[in-house]
């Protein structure tokens, strides 16, 4: 769809704000195969590439394994390369995530959030890029099309900083967020150009002057060193993703950080949950305020890195947090997002009571009054100083 750039607000759905973010940053190559939730990413982009507004080569292929292997033979040419999935074909690209991470390629993937089969759902939950958490790549998660569309050019900056090099992950959720309008506000195409920058990799196939080699096989000997050098860069991105986000607000005036804090301060109880349904939350939040119950919630927007320390000190003092996950690592211990902020939380002086619930499995409505019910939860902790049932599915 043609979009006119105005000094207002102007009204996109999350899929299509992400494909106009991809047309500012105007990349060498996007390799791709489309799939419900996302299609209508590549479907918009590949307009732009029609038209003639972008400089993309766009590569359509037979299968999502195949898109991720173009973009890493791009991408190790020197091109700056981005593409978009969901699901299932994040889960046919598996093989190829590891090898992108592994060789330090700076892909940025758009992930529209969708449940894995089996059975088949095209609806929403957080299957799929949880299953990739460990796949070296960077994640971040938005909340809304807006944070989605912003978060686009903070990828750029954070995959292709020297100091990091890595594979980044933007998440949105699934028809919620992806099929969902939204007023938003556009960067100009100049500002995006210039906060984004000129990509010039150190390495590249090409370059026959400098030769190098890619996916060569290692042995014990060597290969141990490898992983400690990615691990040290997935450290280091932390703090360029925070720099990406404070940069990225001080020149359009909206400021992200390693996650999202609303009305936390002071808090007695609080909610921890990722994506479009902290939204949700944050309405019960207000309603129980009106009524003088100090809750909170605190919204993770850097998944990998995971930032333990800092939200550790963000939830400390809290009495009683309930944890939230839109996926059960089928471990039965809850969800990832639960086991990494319980984790987080142990070495505070002071723990919190802690418990995770698992909401809204392929699409089913996550509503204020399932919020409220969770914070009822909370204050019966409070209350009892004991916890009924660690970890359990609602919204069933």
């Amino acid at each position: 769809m043609a979009i006119t750039m105005t000094k207002g607000q102007v009204g996109l759905t999350g899929n299509s704000a992400v494909a106009y973010a991809m047309k500012q940053i105007n990349p060498d190559v996007c390799a791709a195969y489309p799939i419900t939730p996302s299609t209508a990413i590549i479907e918009d982009f590949s307009g732009y590439v029609a038209d003639g507004a972008v400089e993309t080569e766009l590569i359509t292929v037979e299968s999502e394994h195949s898109a991720m292997s173009a973009c890493i033979g791009a991408s190790a040419a020197g091109a700056r390369v981005m593409t978009a999935t969901s699901s299932q074909g994040l889960a046919l690209m598996w093989e190829m995530l590891y090898i992108a991470s592994g060789m330090r390629l700076p892909i940025v993937l758009a992930n529209v959030n969708r449940a894995l089969s089996a059975p088949i759902n095209i609806h929403c939950d957080h299957s799929d890029s949880m299953g990739a958490r460990d796949a070296g790549w960077i994640q971040i998660y938005s909340e809304t099309v807006q944070e989605a569309y912003d978060n686009m050019f903070q990828a750029v900056r954070i995959a292709e900083n020297s100091n990091v090099l890595l594979p980044v992950m933007v998440c949105f959720d699934g028809f919620i967020t992806s099929h969902a309008i939204e007023n938003i506000s556009l960067v100009d195409d100049a500002e995006v150009k210039d906060f984004v920058g000129e990509y010039n990799p150190a390495t590249m196939l090409l370059n026959t002057d400098n030769p190098v080699t890619y996916g060569a096989m290692t042995l014990p000997d060597t290969y141990i060193e490898f992983k400690h050098q990615q691990s040290q860069a997935m450290s280091r991105s932390k703090d360029i993703a925070l720099e990406a986000g404070k940069e990225f607000g001080k020149r359009f005036g909206r400021e992200y950080g390693l996650f999202d804090s609303y009305r936390l301060e002071d808090a007695e109880v609080a909610i921890v949950i990722m994506n479009s349904a902290a939204g949700t939350t944050k309405v019960a939040v207000d309603e129980l305020r009106k009524q003088g119950k100090k809750v909170g919630v605190l919204r993770p927007r850097l998944f990998r890195p995971f930032p333990f320390r800092e939200i550790a000190n963000a939830l400390k003092g809290i009495k009683a947090i309930a944890i939230l996950d839109r996926v059960d690592s089928m471990n039965d211990f809850g969800g990832p997002l639960f086991n990494e902020v319980r984790s987080a939380l142990y070495d505070l002086e002071t723990r919190p009571k802690v418990f995770g619930r698992i909401y809204g499995l392929g699409g089913r409505d996550y509503k204020v009054k399932d919020a409220l019910g969770v914070f009822d939860e909370l204050y019966k902790v409070v209350e009892t100083g004991k916890i009924d049932t660690l970890t359990k599915y609602i919204t069933l």
